[in-house]
């Protein structure tokens, strides 16, 4: 029978039948292989299914997303920015600290280093890199050589028109518009926005506002060291802010080193030099970015702007060059700083700023203090810290960067109230204080306070009224009040050459003798209560010449100047000098400063005198440009000669001589002393009660103003005057501004000459002016009822005084 028989076929059929252990295999491959296309199917089905939704997404989203043609013309908002004469940023404004930069002048370190730090492939990819995704995907995200999946072009896209939120619907916007923007825009385009757009912390957006935020100085004279430093921030500006956490900023700052290097940005050597540089790179610390204080002069020049442009002037990038000089603002500012100063080093203690519990554990009494610290900020060189222990012997302090300080011996003088054993609760100094420390001339270290008096200081060139210097009080950010602008204040002593003038006017001469004996005006004659005005010294010298009166200051000559003049017309000739005539009521105390003006007010005035009688209005603002540099204002200076003539140059010359005077022999020695020059003129002020000390006075180019005095007046000191709180800030500037300026005396104009020894107007010389005011008062007991008359020797002194 052969194999193919019915019943051979037939028995296999029975043996290899469906459940036959031959067949299962055979079943069982087939099924799989079905599976695995069934299975196939479905994941090319659900990947068309994805694809086709991504496609509908992208198709729906895509029209919807923002027009990014604008980034080709990019404008930001761009800060106001003030400068001083020289072109030195003194100010600026705006939400955003910003100083546009083309990407042509950003230094090629500074490029390299943000590169190595964000985007090493920037110029390799097409916006989104694949290989960078994958890798932050399979990277250690606590590893600082981790690398984000977001490349420059995607964090400008989401910087630009995204919020931060973490979606997937926000990812592929940012993707879509990454795409979008690539297509539209260069590489150096997209890099340019980024580097002028990313904030880097401290207001500053953008790497040029950084650099001189962080370290003072333009950004292309940047370091590979200071680049690493500015390229670390973007990723966390809080967590790496090289004046807050130093520590972590350096660490970041090795690493973009580190990955500058392996990119081939930078060679093994200047790696090694970065490194090194790192481990000293000076970071500003003090909220100040600028080369001078000159916040009250930023704050008028941005009021101005604001009212000549509306709020736009904060954002349109307007500069303003201003008439103030670097070194004559910077002199102006330790000046005043100094002067109040010395006075609060005679004032008693009165505490710690404010109170911290100071936990033992380190990490978080770091904290603790770093918190406390931030709202107590250095002011100066009045530095901030917190006490760790003290005791009348040593007091260890700590600064908000860690450092820690022991001050001994001299150094706890100013505060030995606060370190008595019974010195009550808001005045010991102890754990957790909060006070105020400052380096001393010695290299040492003191404890000090903050003072509560304020001050300010102005100067202008005599003849044009550009403000060289202002400083409108002891610190701008403890008090913005301008004091130099806004405080009207009595101006005491330093308003008598006013009366002086007026007098002179009337024919009166240096020479004419007043009685400086007491003078005593009953109610009738006031309308209101009796007065008796006196001397500061509470003394009578009997006859003076009126040059002598003013140079020691007598009220009694002043009093008497007004009384022959009258009030009224002191008043009006007061408003030529641009007093406010409301601020000056026509009454006799009138004389001794009763009236009110401000300390750029009493420069005006004292300019009239320095420059020959012409009344020249004080200006700030030298130009005005726009973000490209176009001139949209300038102002010019007139010439002298067509400025107005307030009084007369023959008056002008003969108030200054009794100026000078006042320096070489009277109340304002300290400044001949000081300043070694024949060239000074000036007047001390102290008022009633010492509530306001002034100094005002001028070298014929330039006229200078210090004032001193609270806020809320109060007695500065029954020993403080004039002459000692406000001359020595004015000697101090002085020093400084007239350095390199030659001796120039006032030269007498036509129309006066030497009569009897002095300066006289040629219709009131050889006797023809007054000669005396007030001689019956030394003779006659009766004008006050508490005189005692000269003996006949002192009557006879008098009267050859008199003749002379």
């Amino acid at each position: 029978m052969t194999s193919d028989s019915p019943r051979n076929t037939s028995a296999r059929r029975h043996q290899d039948g469906p459940h036959s252990k031959r067949n299962q295999p055979k079943i069982q491959r087939h099924w799989f292989i079905r599976l695995i296309y069934w299975g196939l199917g479905l994941a090319i089905a659900g990947a068309a299914i994805a694809a086709a939704l991504v496609v509908v997404a992208i198709a729906t989203i895509y029209p919807q997303l923002p027009d990014v043609s604008d980034l080709a013309d990019y404008r930001p908002k761009l800060p106001l920015r003030v400068y001083s004469a020289e072109g030195a940023l003194i100010g600026e404004f705006g939400e955003e600290r910003r100083k546009l930069t083309p990407i042509e002048d950003i230094p090629q370190v500074m490029k390299d280093a943000l590169l190595a730090a964000e985007d090493a492939r920037f110029y390799e990819h097409s916006g989104i890199d694949f290989r960078g995704i994958a890798r932050a995907a399979l990277a250690n995200l606590k590893d600082l050589r981790s690398q984000g999946a977001s490349t420059i072009s995607m964090q400008v896209a989401r910087n630009m028109y995204l919020s931060s939120e973490r979606t997937f619907t926000r990812k592929l916007y940012e993707v879509l518009l990454t795409i979008k923007m690539e297509h539209l825009l260069s590489k150096n385009e997209i890099l340019e926005i980024y580097m002028n757009q990313i904030f880097l912390g401290n207001r500053a957006y953008g790497f040029s506002a950084a650099s001189e935020v962080y370290f003072g100085k333009p950004l292309e004279e940047i370091t590979i060291a200071e680049a690493a430093m500015l390229a670390g921030l973007p990723v966390a500006p809080s967590v790496y802010n090289p004046i807050r956490r130093p520590e972590r900023a350096r660490i970041r700052q090795l690493h973009i080193i580190n990955r500058m290097l392996e990119n081939g940005f930078i060679t093994a050597a200047q790696a090694e030099e970065a490194r090194k540089e790192a481990q000293k790179l000076y970071v500003r610390r003090g909220p100040n970015t600028f080369p001078v204080r000159a916040e009250f002069v930023a704050e008028m020049v941005r009021q101005a702007m604001v009212e000549r442009y509306g709020d736009e002037a904060n954002t349109r990038g307007l500069n303003v060059y201003t008439t103030i000089e670097l070194s004559d603002q910077e002199a102006a500012y330790q000046a005043l700083r100094t002067g109040i100063m010395n006075y609060e080093k005679r004032q008693h203690y009165r505490g710690p700023e404010n109170f911290v519990n100071l936990p033992d554990n380190l990490e978080e009494q770091e904290d603790v203090i770093d918190k406390a610290l931030s709202t107590h900020p250095d002011n100066g060189e009045l530095l901030s810290a917190v006490v760790l222990e003290a005791n009348r012997q040593k007091v260890d302090v700590i600064r908000a960067d860690g450092t820690r300080i022991s001050i001994t011996g001299d150094g706890l003088r100013p505060v030995q109230s606060g370190l008595a054993d019974k010195a009550t609760a808001n005045i010991k100094i102890r754990r957790g204080a909060i006070v105020r420390i400052m380096k001393t001339s010695k290299d040492g270290w003191e404890m000090t306070q903050l003072p509560e008096v304020e001050g300010a200081f102005v100067a202008m060139e005599s003849n044009t009224g550009a403000i060289k210097a202002l400083v409108g009080g002891f610190d701008y950010n403890k008090n913005k009040f301008n004091h130099v602008t806004q405080a009207w204040r009595q101006t005491g002593s330093a308003f008598k050459p006013f009366i002086y003038s007026a007098a002179l006017q009337d024919g009166f001469t240096p020479a004419t003798i007043i009685a400086d004996a007491p003078i005593y005006f009953p109610a009738s004659i006031t309308g209101s209560k009796a007065w008796e005005p006196r001397n500061y010294d509470r003394k009578f010298d009997g006859a003076l010449s009126m040059r002598t009166s003013l140079a020691r200051s007598k009220n009694i000559a002043s009093v008497r100047l007004i009384q022959a003049i009258g009030p009224k017309k002191a008043q009006e000739w007061a408003t030529r000098f641009g007093f406010d005539a409301n601020r000056i009521v026509p009454v006799l105390p009138m004389a001794l400063g009763s009236g009110e003006a401000t300390p750029l007010q009493m420069t005006t005035a004292y300019a009239v005198f320095a420059n020959g009688g012409h009344r020249v209005d004080p200006w700030l603002i030298e130009r005005v440009t726009d973000s490209r540099g176009r001139v949209l204002s300038q102002t010019e200076p007139k010439p002298i000669k067509d400025m107005p003539q307030a009084i007369d140059p023959r008056n002008a010359f003969i108030t200054s001589s009794l100026l000078q005077e006042v320096i070489r022999s009277g109340t304002g020695a300290r400044a001949r002393v000081g300043l070694k020059r024949p060239d000074i003129y000036g007047k001390t002020g102290t008022t009633n009660d010492a509530y306001d000390a002034w100094f005002a006075g001028f070298q014929p180019s330039l006229t200078a103003v210090a004032w001193v005095g609270y806020d809320n007046p109060r007695d500065l000191g029954s020993r403080e005057t004039g002459g000692g709180l406000a001359l020595p800030i004015w000697v101090q500037f002085m020093q400084h501004a007239l350095k390199d300026i030659p001796v120039e005396e006032i030269k007498p104009p036509k129309g006066v000459n030497r009569s009897g020894g002095d300066w006289a107007y040629d219709e009131f010389s050889s006797g023809k002016g007054i000669a005396s005011i007030g001689m019956e008062s030394l003779f006659d007991d009766s004008a006050t009822g508490s005189y005692t008359a000269p003996s006949e020797a002192e009557r006879n002194q008098i009267m050859d005084l008199f003749r002379n």
